[in-house]
């Protein structure tokens, strides 16, 4: 019996170790400083090119980031390795974000990786280690994203909680923003 329940508690610490890197690319594409500190330690780091934030920071430093240089942005999470080392968890994800210039006449793909390292401490998991490596950035017309929306992207509906993604419950009258 003692090997299921360790197979389980593996299966339980995998699972939430890939939650935390899910929750944390939700909060970069909300604008969400809340729920990204709240994915890191508070003395974690993370490393994106030569820069490096201490956690407390990275939310804000995430948020300044991306305003004004992007319109939109979603970060979007494939494959996911993960190793738990008892209380220590090391996790290389794949990341795909794309980034709406602010005219919406660009668009840029961008891949890369995030390099984790997690712990976890009175039974939660949370960053302590985060670095980035950008692999490939292609770039394109967007233009025709206005004849599909019919309407200009307004960072504030996407940029807090007044995404749908907040609402609870969802219903089918509430207008999802940007489109008509």
């Amino acid at each position: 019996m003692s090997s299921i329940e360790e197979r389980l508690a593996y299966l339980e610490d995998r699972l939430a170790v890939q939650e935390v890197v899910m929750r944390h690319c939700r909060g970069v594409d909300r604008h969400d400083v809340e729920l990204m500190n709240g994915c890191y330690w508070p003395d974690g780091v993370a490393r994106y090119g030569p820069v490096v934030i201490n956690a407390p920071e990275y939310g804000e430093w995430s948020n300044g980031a991306h305003e004004g240089r992007f319109k939109l942005h979603s970060h979007n999470i494939t494959n996911v390795n993960t190793d738990v080392e008892g209380d220590t968890a090391y996790c290389e994800s794949y990341v795909l974000a794309m980034f709406l210039s602010p005219d919406q006449q660009r668009a840029s793909l961008v891949g890369g990786r995030y390099f984790d390292q997690l712990e976890k401490r009175d039974g939660e998991w949370k960053i302590s280690v985060r670095r980035t490596q950008i692999d490939i950035c292609l770039e394109g017309d967007a233009s025709f994203l206005g004849a599909f929306r019919g309407t200009e992207v307004v960072e504030e509906d996407f940029w807090s909680k007044k995404d749908i993604s907040y609402k609870r419950p969802l219903d089918t009258e509430t207008p999802v923003p940007g489109w008509h």
